[in-house]
């Protein structure tokens, strides 16, 4: 029956089914289609395809920000996923719509959940273009930062397709809480199908799909009840809105767009002697926006990388941070200098001691100077599988295009408030976005007759696609990106390593960590789309879950 205002009023019984299966069948198809196509590193996105807002936006975008090659092409995308997610929200909204409850007409529905969904994707689409950011150079911050704004949103948006002045006064606890439940069940779901086989995830999908829809029912009737409102004459979603469109740019200056922060590195190894047992000269290579006054290590078998080169007395220069920034090629043709140099001065076999950019430094010159006096590589927190999507030069079209302008459009907001400027295009990063096959597959492989060992904060497992990371043995420690929580532990298994003694110390939480981040990563392109790509023999390990394979 219909009120006097024209809104239906109508019972629940036999809503229920159709709208668990609305909810089940677009994420069981997705998961059908990445199994039929081996794309094993995506899997954990499908669960997201009828989630509740914003989720839903936040899945469309990055599959669009990664899968498109012109700007055209992702206009016509984004017309059609906004069309098709406000149709689908409207239809599962009027089927989620509480028992006994006046329902405005699907008409209105259509209208409005068509306008929720071309906001959210303005609203989202920065920090989707951060989880961009994060799959090109492999930060968890990113991955970190896009996330919290999708906590704050949803409440707000899963107001919007259901009352007319949902902009005004603040959500009910109840749709905080449904919100927050909603992220839950997506991130569990995807660590699920992370850990299976692929043609499992079909069923696992539709079941995460179901329960989209019990949560689609409870939020809808969560924000349909007319309880009172508390802020009701405060416009408090545009104000939020606004602070979360602004937290993309600081969110960007706080982390910058590739690893590090401005200073000078003072690794352990600089600071103390090395033990007598030690038959290694060390070169230490800090990260990105690191800088270097000059100031010699304590140990005269220790020298630090200057990303300006030697002097006339082979001395490493200064540096600043803008040093930094130059291709991961261009600072490993120095570092071949700087160890040359090292080893003729001391005759030592030379081992290398790289952070973040650093260790990528460490590992290019493994791969571009095979027959070195290199014995031993230690990298502390090495970017896990960079170089997962691609974006072109600015003035070029290309696979991310959008992806790229939006990237440069955050970076030069973000650029007023910081010391050290970031650029999407600048040389580093343009480096590992060209040579990204070879990051994606080969960053943590062995090398013959070089004794390698990697050092990962417990956080960069999130950085890590579902599959396999690392073919060398490594040490897992809790921390953050380049700031590991226990120095001395980190400290002892060095010099325990440049000893010569075996070590290597997983733990059992990162494989854990690696599966939940599964949900909230953006898909990797296929290196085999990319023309950039076309010329390398690596093989995919978005495709096959493993690294270190050629074609």
């Amino acid at each position: 029956m219909r009120t006097s205002e024209g809104a239906a009023v109508a019972p629940r019984r036999g809503r229920t089914l159709p709208l668990l299966t609305l909810a089940a069948v677009p994420p069981a198809l997705e998961a059908a289609v990445l199994a039929a196509l081996s794309f094993y590193s995506a899997s954990g996105l499908a669960p997201q395809a009828t989630a509740v807002w914003p989720y839903d936006s936040y899945h469309d975008l990055r599959w669009l920000l990664v899968y498109h090659n012109s700007w055209s092409m992702f206009l016509l995308g984004l017309l059609a996923v906004t069309a098709v997610r406000g149709l689908l929200s409207a239809w599962m909204t009027g089927l989620a719509w509480p028992a006994h409850t006046p329902r405005p007409s699907y008409r209105w529905l259509i209208r409005r959940n068509i306008e929720v969904a071309a906001l959210a994707t303005v609203i989202i689409s920065p920090w989707a273009a951060l989880a961009v950011a994060y799959s090109a150079v492999a930060l968890s911050w990113y991955l970190l930062a896009s996330l919290l704004p999708m906590l704050v949103l949803a409440p707000f948006l899963a107001r919007g397709g259901v009352v007319s002045r949902w902009w005004r006064g603040l959500p009910s606890a109840a749709l905080f809480g449904w919100s927050l439940l909603n992220f839950l069940v997506l991130t569990a779901a995807g660590a699920i199908m992370s850990a299976v086989p692929l043609w499992w995830g079909v069923p696992i999908a539709a079941a995460a799909g179901t329960a989209n829809g019990l949560l689609w029912r409870s939020t809808v009737a969560a924000a349909a009840f007319q309880a009172p409102v508390r802020l009701r004459r405060v416009p408090v979603a545009p104000l939020a809105i606004v602070v979360t469109m602004a937290g993309s740019v600081f969110a960007e200056a706080g982390v910058g767009i590739a690893a590090g922060g401005p200073g000078d590195w003072r690794a352990p190894v600089l600071t103390e002697h090395l033990e007598e047992r030690i038959p290694y000269a060390v070169i230490a290579i800090a990260g990105h926006n690191s800088s270097y006054d000059g100031r010699p290590a304590v140990d005269a078998r220790v020298e630090r990388f200057s990303y300006r080169g030697l002097d006339d007395r082979e001395r490493p220069l200064p540096y600043q941070p803008q040093d930094t920034h130059q291709s991961v090629g261009s600072s490993a043709a120095l570092l071949s200098q700087h160890i040359d140099s090292l080893q003729r001065r001391t005759g030592r076999p030379v081992a290398l001691l790289g952070e973040s950019e650093g260790a990528m430094v460490a590992r290019m010159y493994l791969e571009r100077w095979p027959e070195s006096p290199v014995d031993a590589v230690i990298m502390f927190s090495p970017l896990t599988r960079p170089g997962r999507v691609y974006y072109p030069p600015a003035g070029y079209d290309g696979w991310g295009v959008v992806a790229g302008w939006e990237l440069r459009l955050v970076a030069a907001l973000s650029n007023l408030t910081k010391e050290v400027d970031s650029d999407p295009d600048e040389p580093f990063v343009r480096s590992v976005l060209a040579d990204a096959p070879f990051y994606r597959n080969r960053t943590l492989c062995p090398v013959a007759g070089v004794r390698m060992i990697a050092f990962l904060p417990t956080v960069s497992a999130v950085e890590a696609p579902p599959g396999e990371y690392s073919r060398i043995p490594t040490v897992e420690v809790p921390g953050l990106h380049a700031f590991p929580l226990d120095q001395a532990l980190v400290q002892e298994t060095v010099m325990a390593f440049l000893a010569d003694e075996p070590v290597n110390r997983p733990r059992r939480e990162y494989r854990l960590f690696q599966h939940l981040g599964a949900a909230w990563q953006a898909p990797p392109l296929a290196i085999g789309l990319n023309p950039i790509w076309s010329a390398n023999r690596e093989a995919d390990p978005a495709f096959s879950g493993r690294i270190c394979e050629a074609q």
